[in-house]
C-alpha cells in the first residue's frame, strides 16, 4: 500500500478528515473522525507506517503473527499498533485494520453522532 492509497482509505471513512495537531510536528498527520484520532500517520517514515487503534487482545495477536505489527509508537501499547507498510501485508489487512481502528473510535461517540455517521 502506497502512502498516497493509504491516505485515501483512511479519508474514505464515513466522517474522516485529517489534521496536524502538532505544531512541533508538522509532518505528523492524523486522522479523525468527530475530533477523535483513528490513524496517525508520519509523513516522512520510510518505510510508510500509520498507527491504529486496535482490541488489546486481538492486538496481541496479530504482532506475534506479523512483524510489520509492532506495539504502538509513543502511544498507548495496549490499545494502539504501529504498522509498517514494508508489502509484507496485504492491502486488504492493512484496509481492514485501519476500518476497526475507525469502528472503536466511533463507537465511542455519543449516539446520535454513531447514526449520523452511519446514515451518512
Amino acid at each position: 500500500m502506497t502512502p498516497e492509497e493509504l491516505r485515501n482509505c483512511c479519508l474514505d471513512m464515513n466522517g474522516a478528515y485529517e489534521d496536524t495537531p502538532f505544531p512541533g510536528n508538522p509532518g505528523l498527520v492524523t486522522c479523525k473522525v468527530e475530533g477523535k484520532v483513528f490513524a496517525f500517520v508520519p509523513q516522512d517514515a520510510e518505510p510508510p507506517t500509520v498507527s491504529l487503534k486496535c482490541d488489546p487482545e486481538l492486538a496481541v495477536q496479530l504482532r506475534a503473527a506479523h512483524p510489520a505489527i509492532a506495539p504502538g509508537w509513543h502511544l498507548d501499547k495496549r490499545h494502539w499498533n504501529t504498522v509498517t507498510l514494508d508489502g509484507s501485508l496485504p492491502d486488504g489487512m492493512v484496509r481492514e485494520l485501519i476500518e476497526d481502528s475507525y469502528d472503536l473510535v466511533v463507537a465511542g461517540l455519543p449516539r446520535a453522532v454513531r447514526l449520523r455517521l452511519d446514515r451518512g
